[in-house]
């Protein structure tokens, strides 16, 4: 692929909201047309991370939890943040065992991908966790989960009839689904 050259001119930015996770800029800019226009950006101070741990029996685990910004219960591949100074893989170990309790021998990255990227810079990577060991879970508390163990083929359904929505958690499932049909996971 090659690289385009940026049609968009910033001509100011202000920070309007900071907080330990985001930072809102407001811009002005010059849009491609070359118009006067204004743009709100989003910038993450964490990169995104999500889970889809596989059993030998091709079960994997999800996460519910009621999501404050839909007013909406939410069911979603384990995920979690990862400062930008540290590794995405160690941070994806650690939201596995805090939200499942699982602990994986093998890893694998099978997506990234920007989450919003018309309004926001987060970045995400999807890893594959397999040879799973159950141990306890340890949620933040800011974290009301509930933990459901489902057959993989399961869970691609619910994301074909709409019960999970996640951007996340859709694009890792069809990808994983995807790598299983091709005959790349395997027990």
């Amino acid at each position: 692929m090659s690289q385009q050259k940026n049609p968009w001119q910033r001509l100011k930015t202000n920070s309007v909201y900071d907080n330990p996770w985001i930072t809102v800029h407001h811009d002005e800019v010059l849009t491609p047309g070359g118009s006067e226009g204004i743009y709100g950006r989003v910038i993450f101070k964490n990169i995104a991370v999500g889970i889809i741990p596989l059993d030998t029996d091709f079960n994997t685990w999800l996460v519910g939890q009621y999501r404050y910004t839909l007013d909406a219960y939410s069911w979603e591949i384990p995920e979690g943040g990862s400062p930008n100074n540290s590794l995405p893989l160690h941070s994806a170990q650690r939201e596995l065992q805090e939200e499942t309790g699982l602990i994986a021998e093998q890893w694998s990255k099978v997506l990234t991908l920007h989450t919003s990227n018309s309004v926001t810079d987060e970045k995400a990577y999807i890893f594959l966790a397999q040879n799973l060991t159950q141990g306890q879970s340890a949620p933040e508390d800011t974290e009301d989960l509930t933990l459901k163990k489902l057959p993989f083929a399961e869970v691609v359904e619910m994301v074909h009839r709409g019960e999970i929505t996640d951007a996340m958690s859709v694009a890792g499932i069809l990808k994983v689904d995807h790598l299983i049909r091709e005959g790349k996971v395997g027990k």
